[in-house]
């Protein structure tokens, strides 16, 4: 399943969900795993809750990124994007929320 994944583009994800959205597809998947370019992950976030059914689970990888989403720097708009997507999750009424720690971190968000 994952061999080739890599040749999936930002822009693809976003055609793939934005279709699935509109065939109806809204509130019909149970998993979601995002794991992409870091900038677009709150975009990926918020397709993700659509797509999921109520007690559905998000899971986020590194949310941590290596120890730089605390205070990142200026230029580095990964870890911003990054930090912001914490920030925003952890305020989310929308979802229950843990974070696993290990590795780069991981998010696991469960739909209310």
């Amino acid at each position: 399943l994952t061999e080739g994944y890599q040749q999936f583009s930002p822009r693809l994800y976003f055609l793939l969900s934005d279709e699935l959205i509109a065939a109806g597809e809204v509130g019909t998947y149970d998993f979601v795993f995002i794991d992409a370019d870091k900038i677009n992950y709150d975009t990926y976030y918020e397709k993700s809750l659509q797509l999921i059914r109520t007690v559905g689970i998000i899971a986020i990888d590194n949310v941590l990124w290596s120890g730089r989403v605390v205070n990142p720097a200026p230029n580095d708009l990964q870890s911003q994007s990054l930090d912001a997507l914490n920030k925003k999750i952890h305020k989310d009424q929308r979802v229950d929320l843990s974070m696993l720690t290990v590795g780069d971190g991981l998010t696991i968000a469960i739909k209310r």
